[in-house]
């Protein structure tokens, strides 16, 4: 190289990058025909971290601080361009800058619902959906698996593909954390810890760090949510299947006053908003089901008919397949049932 063409070259002293705007994970220092001089002063802020790459190889990472980019801070280089014969055999390397920050609130949703196993219900329909925050933590992976030779890449360029990934743990995280969906639904907390269980692994492959997750809402098919109201109604009589159904027949009278006050018609609709299966016309079954708590009075027959015992039978089998019974208190109920036979 003769002493002119090295005169007019472009050396850069001083490395930096003052971030302008929010939403900026990497940055490419815009070398355009330009090359880095020995001696250098490399600075990386605080929340800030840099990657210096020669001919595709990442030669080193930098962390917060100011940098003399010399042979000695950069053997790598040394070796393979001789940086020691100042600039006899010239060459142009990149440094990019990765912020370190944060990323607070992005949002993740089911825009459809997805279905889960459930060790209550077998398999449930639910909608959520919350936020997470993340930074990035190791920026030459995130460098070779993600940003790449870019001149910048942002977060929304990475949106997608987390809420992705959130998504597509959702059904492994419930299932590993052995949680039961009716305490997910109410302790939202417990289903933030296990989707961010599931999901830290996924994250830290791709070079960033998971660092927090919230589920702001658990919603159900409107079938299903009925099903879990009438769980919660059990339980609010102890489980006791003939106080249920007394519950459940006091529900329904004031409705079949509204009815019978409007001429009728609106009995048939009523009988079909009581839910879980258990219809209007189940009077017999209420008085049965006194009869299995062993407060029969003295009026009431010893046993029962064949044909009353079945009908009663399918109802509670109903309800068993519905999650509302399990299959010992249908069992138990069964085994009276089948005593009172005439």
């Amino acid at each position: 190289m003769g002493l002119m063409d090295f005169v007019k070259k472009q050396f850069i002293d001083i490395i930096a990058w003052t971030e302008d705007s929010d939403g900026t994970l990497a940055w490419r220092y815009p070398m355009a025909d330009m090359e880095i001089q020995n001696g250098a002063s490399l600075t990386v802020r605080e929340s800030q971290m840099a990657v210096f790459v020669n001919e595709g190889q990442v030669a080193d990472v930098f962390g917060p601080g100011t940098h003399k980019l010399t042979t000695q801070t950069l053997p790598v280089l040394t070796y393979l361009k001789n940086w020691d014969k100042l600039f006899e055999s010239p060459f142009k390397s990149d440094v990019y800058f990765f912020s370190t920050r944060q990323q607070v609130d992005q949002k993740w949703g089911t825009p459809q619902p997805i279905t889960v196993r459930d060790k209550d219900f077998g398999a449930v329909r639910l909608r959520a959906f919350g936020n997470y925050s993340f930074r990035v933590a190791d920026p030459k992976l995130f460098h070779t698996e993600i940003s790449g030779t870019r001149e910048r890449y942002e977060v929304s360029d990475l949106d997608g593909q987390l809420r992705g990934l959130v998504l597509q743990n959702i059904s492994n995280a419930i299932a590993s954390s052995g949680i039961a969906f009716l305490d997910l639904a109410s302790n939202q907390l417990s289903f933030a810890q296990a989707l961010t269980t599931q999901l830290a692994p996924e994250f830290a492959r791709i070079g960033l760090k998971l660092e927090g997750m919230t589920v702001q809402n658990v919603s159900l098919p409107e079938e299903l949510q009925k099903v879990m109201d009438q769980k919660i109604g059990m339980g609010m009589v102890g489980g006791d299947m003939g106080k249920f159904m007394q519950y459940q027949t006091a529900q329904a009278i004031p409705k079949f006053a509204e009815g019978a006050a409007a001429g009728g018609g609106g009995i048939a609709g009523d009988a079909m908003g009581l839910g879980a299966g258990v219809a209007l016309g189940q009077v017999l079954a209420q008085n049965l089901a006194s009869g299995l708590q062993g407060n029969a009075s003295s009026t009431q027959p010893a046993g029962v008919k064949a044909d009353e015992v079945m009908s009663t039978l399918e109802k509670l089998g109903d309800l068993k397949a519905k999650g509302i019974l399990t299959q010992e208190e249908f069992d138990a109920k069964k085994a009276e049932l089948l005593k009172k036979l005439v």
